[in-house]
C-alpha cells in the first residue's frame, strides 16, 4: 500500500483462535495501514484464518522462524509507512487507537514514539484491569514497564536508526526498544486515550516463562538505570500469583 500511514507486523504462531480478533481490530483502524503478518509455521487454524484476510494484507508467511522479535523485524521491514508497530495476535485495538497514537505524533514532531493506555483482559476479551500506564519517569520506569506494548507507536525513521528489535532476546525485547529510544530521543509522547487491549491467558509467553522474563528486565534495567531497585526481586512470586489465577 504506497500512501500507507503505519507498518504493522503481527507475530503469529498457533493463535488462530485469537487471530481473527487481532485482524479485525486492525482494518477497523480507518487509517491507511500496510499489514503483514509473520506466522511460525502454525499447525491451528492460523492460515484458514491468514486466508481471510489475505485480499486485506500486505504480506504473510508461514514458515518456522528465528523467534518472535525477528518475526517482528523482518514484517516491519518489509513495509515503507513512516511510522511503525507490531500487534501480537493475541491483542487487539480498539476503534479509534491508532489515530489516537498518530495524532500525539504528528502534534508533537519532536517526539519518536507515542504510547496510550490499555487494558489488560482476559483470554475470551473480558476486561480484568487497566494496564497501569503513566507520564514517563526514568525512575518510575526502573521499577516497572509502565508502557503496554500494543499501544504503542513509531516513527520508521527511530525504528530503523536503532536497528528495531534486538532479536537475541526473548521476553523483554520490548522494554529494551523502550529504554533506547529514551535514550537515543528522550521521552516519548504519552496519550491518555485508551487504544488496545493485552490480553492474559495460559498460552502466553509471560505466563509461561516468567522467571526468563525478570531475568532479562533485571539486566536491562541495571544496564540503563545503573542499579536494580529491590522491587524486581520482592514482586516476582506475587507477579507469578497474579498471572496464575487471572489468566482464564
Amino acid at each position: 500500500m504506497p500512501d500507507a500511514k503505519i507498518t504493522i507486523a503481527v507475530p503469529s504462531y498457533n493463535q488462530g483462535h485469537y487471530l481473527d480478533d487481532a485482524l479485525s481490530s486492525i482494518f477497523e483502524q480507518a487509517l491507511p495501514i500496510e499489514v503483514f503478518v509473520m506466522d511460525g509455521g502454525s499447525t491451528d487454524n492460523s492460515l484458514r484464518v491468514i486466508k481471510k484476510w489475505e485480499h486485506r494484507l500486505s504480506g504473510w508467511r508461514s514458515q518456522q522462524d528465528n523467534g518472535q522479535a525477528a518475526a517482528i523485524n523482518e514484517g516491519i521491514t518489509r513495509g515503507t509507512a513512516p511510522y511503525v508497530c507490531w500487534l501480537n495476535s493475541d491483542d487487539f485495538f480498539y476503534p479509534g487507537g491508532l489515530a489516537n497514537l498518530l495524532g500525539t505524533l504528528t502534534k508533537y514532531p519532536d517526539r519518536q514514539f507515542a504510547y496510550a493506555k490499555c487494558w489488560t483482559v482476559s483470554a475470551s476479551g473480558r476486561k480484568l484491569a487497566p494496564y497501569l500506564t503513566m507520564p514517563f519517569s526514568p525512575r518510575l520506569f526502573a521499577n516497572f514497564c509502565f508502557i503496554a506494548q500494543p499501544a504503542t507507536l513509531i516513527t520508521r525513521e527511530a525504528w530503523e536508526q536503532l536497528g528495531g528489535l534486538d532479536d537475541s532476546m526473548q521476553m523483554a525485547f520490548d522494554y529494551d526498544l523502550w529504554w533506547r529510544l529514551f535514550a537515543a530521543y528522550g521521552k516519548p509522547g504519552y496519550c491518555k486515550a485508551v487504544v488496545a487491549a493485552t490480553r492474559m491467558h495460559q498460552d502466553t509467553k509471560t505466563a509461561n516463562q516468567i522467571d526468563l522474563h525478570y531475568k532479562e528486565s533485571i539486566e536491562l534495567v541495571k544496564r540503563n538505570w545503573g542499579t536494580v531497585p529491590l522491587k524486581w526481586r520482592l514482586f516476582l512470586p506475587v507477579m507469578k500469583m497474579f498471572r496464575g489465577s487471572r489468566a482464564c
